[in-house]
């Protein structure tokens, strides 16, 4: 029996309303959409499986009858809802993403930092979108080629020349509706040379009660001499899906720290693509995801060396109970010629129950001598001696366990650039592990369509 493919529904969506799709769009966004049919035509999503999706079908990840808002339909949304985030006060908040919508959040930004909408830049810088929009992420792949075709809008932070943005910058993704919706993200950050910033992003999901997915693409290029440090942290309910790429490239004397975030989910995918594109590159990519129930979370990272004396560490953990399940995929690649190359992967994780499976594969493919690299992959319970010591001396249980997950994740959260950060979200690991509310909660997001607009 042939694999169905849950592409068919979206490229006959684009044929059939193509000219609604371009008119809400600037030019350069709809100048790859023909590539971007040309290659769906003749693809299909992954399926479990498939060579890294062992335990993850993107294909059933798509497969629902999602409504795409390609008529740009406004959605009303308790904007204050952003405000009562639980990392508040640490960032200049940047904008409100109200599913793929924008709602600028930012009055007054630094000199020499420029945040805005795809659709301004167009209009105020349109030779800056046509030369970085698309450069990085590979269109080729399924997953990037749909986000390509659909996207109508995106955001852009600009970071100029020599700038160092002392105060971190906020952005917060709100999904939300009615009924089942597909929310089309599209982030591109530029760091020009010696330029340097922190940024914090935040996906919550209000509503509980709705299949809701979010395909998100961010393109990053960080040039000579900057420095970007980036915090994407994930709190989503049980019926949400995420189909995520984060998409680098650096050039000589680059600095880019990533720490990816997961403290609830439904089903998530996250993708990382980091090129190594300059000398004397540094790459640190950290994760930690805390699943329970049925929940899945998968993470998998391609690091590639092209240059001499590049540097990378990679650190993801993860504490799986009930029966939530997790995967983790990591290569390390070091091309001929990239001399003098340091490059470090560890996956470490825990299984708080009989019931949580998890998946993992570090990988190396070195073609050059004279570099330094390693892998290493481990997967267990919390330590019975550690438990039993705290249980002697008067701890409950139920705080023990928590305690010894806490300082499991502890050196994924000092990992953190951002001081105020690292104290919040020890508090909020904290409260998940002690089976309190998601952020989602507490924040009481809540997005309504005024009409709906189904595929």
């Amino acid at each position: 029996m042939p694999k169905s493919n849950s592409l068919t529904q979206y490229t006959d969506l684009y044929r059939d309303h193509s000219a609604e799709i371009c008119s809400h769009a600037p030019e350069a966004l709809n100048a790859l959409r023909q590539n971007a049919l040309d290659i769906l035509s003749q693809s299909r999503l992954p399926e479990k499986g498939d060579e890294g999706y062992e335990h993850t079908s993107l294909n059933d990840m798509f497969a629902p009858d999602y409504g795409v808002n390609i008529n740009r339909v406004k959605m009303q949304a308790d904007l204050s809802a952003a405000l009562r985030c639980d990392v508040p006060n640490i960032s200049t908040l940047l904008a409100v993403n109200i599913n793929d919508m924008p709602s600028v959040a930012a009055r007054r930004l630094p000199e020499g930092v420029i945040f805005a909408t795809m659709s301004q830049i167009a209009e105020t810088d349109p030779d800056f979108l046509k030369k970085y929009y698309g450069s990085v992420a590979p269109l080729a792949n399924p997953e990037v080629a749909l986000n390509t075709l659909l996207a109508q809008d995106g955001l852009v932070i600009w970071i100029k020349k020599g700038v160092n943005v002392e105060k971190p910058l906020q952005l917060v993704n709100l999904l939300g509706a009615d009924y089942p919706l597909m929310a089309v993200r599209r982030l591109l950050i530029v760091m020009e040379r010696n330029s340097c910033a922190n940024l914090l992003v935040c996906d919550h999901t209000g509503r509980d009660n709705v299949e809701l997915l979010n395909s998100c693409v961010t393109e990053i290029i960080v040039e000579e001499g900057a420095t970007l440090s980036v915090c994407d942290m994930e709190e989503a309910t049980p019926l949400t899906s995420r189909c995520g790429g984060m998409f680098v490239c650096q050039k000589d004397d680059s600095r880019f720290t990533a720490v990816e975030v997961t403290l609830s989910c439904g089903n998530t995918r996250n993708d990382f693509k980091i090129n190594l594109d300059g000398h004397h590159t540094e790459t640190r990519l950290y994760g930690m995801a805390i699943a329970s129930s049925r929940q899945h979370i998968d993470n998998q990272t391609y690091i590639s060396h092209t240059r001499e004396r590049g540097m990378s560490d990679q650190l993801f953990k993860y504490v799986l109970t009930d029966d939530a399940t997790g995967a983790f995929e990591g290569l390390i690649y070091v091309a001929p010629g990239a001399v003098k190359t340091e490059a470090y992967q560890s996956n470490r994780n825990l299984l708080g129950s009989f019931g949580a499976k998890m998946h993992s594969k570090p990988q190396l493919e070195i073609y050059c001598d004279d570099v330094k690299c390693s892998h290493g992959a481990t997967t267990g319970q919390l330590d019975p001696e550690a438990l039993f010591y705290m249980r002697s001396r008067g701890i409950p249980e139920d705080e023990a366990r928590t305690m010894l997950m806490q300082a499991f994740m502890s050196d994924v959260i000092s990992s953190v650039e951002i001081e105020s950060l690292r104290q919040r979200l020890t508090h909020l690991v904290e409260r998940r592990f002690a089976g309190g509310k998601d952020c989602s909660d507490s924040c009481a997001t809540s997005c309504h369509p005024s009409a709906p607009q189904s595929i």
